[in-house]
């Protein structure tokens, strides 16, 4: 979950090149909960302009922890059989991080002289991704590039390749446990009820009986 928020509402504007740019004002939080469909759909998106432009990777690395499916299936879209992790640490919680990320796991193969493409869910501050390239090219990688799913425009990382531009905390489909116990206890902590809490995510997307199933498994887990 490596995401910051910076508000709940949204505002567009066009910049001079007529990219389509998100701005987000107020406090509330805000969630966007995709479906496995819609993200593989976004996965196929970026796909289609990595061969557009001609990049062939001979590795994809995937960031742990948000970007190992999406780069396992990026290995499929592209074909490209030659996947590797690297590891780093930044997030906490909900919109809490740490002072600055940090590789807790070194790449796991050579990419020396290698044209890499770095996978994550979602390029939030952009500082894991910053050190990540980093770290890559610390290891000899000839080219590398960066692609994620959403991209938010505070990022201080501009993935080359992203499907879609959002301000809101995303929820993915392999995180959806984890980040419903952190959003409840967090709201909890602000003094949100939980049953507040529950209505936010469920009207956000999230499956009523799925989040009261990790609800029970959560409270279980406690005892």
């Amino acid at each position: 979950m490596n995401q910051q928020v910076k508000s709940g509402n949204q505002t567009t504007m066009k910049d001079q090149s007529n990219k389509k740019q998100v701005f987000c004002t107020g406090k509330k939080l805000e969630f966007e909960i995709p479906s496995w469909n819609q993200v593989y759909i976004l996965l196929l998106k970026i796909a289609e302009a990595i061969k557009k432009s001609k990049y062939e990777p001979d590795i994809i690395v995937g960031v742990s922890r948000g970007g190992w499916i999406p780069a396992r299936i990026m290995v499929d879209l592209l074909e490209n059989p030659k996947l590797a992790n690297v590891a780093t640490e930044y997030y906490l919680g909900v919109a809490e991080s740490k002072q600055e990320p940090s590789i807790t796991q070194s790449i796991s193969i050579s990419v020396k002289d290698k044209k890499v493409l770095v996978v994550d869910d979602v390029a939030d501050t952009g500082e894991s991704l910053t050190l990540v390239k980093a770290h890559l090219k610390e290891q000899g990688a000839s080219e590398i590039r960066i692609a994620t799913i959403y991209y938010k425009q505070w990022s201080v990382t501009i993935p080359q390749y992203f499907a879609k531009e959002t301000c809101l905390w995303i929820i993915f489909p392999w995180e959806q446990k984890e980040a419903a116990r952190k959003i409840i206890e967090k709201f909890e902590a602000e003094g949100i009820t939980e049953e507040d809490a529950k209505e936010k995510l469920i009207s956000s997307g999230l499956d009523k009986e799925l989040l009261e199933r990790f609800i029970t498994e959560v409270a279980e887990e406690k005892q």
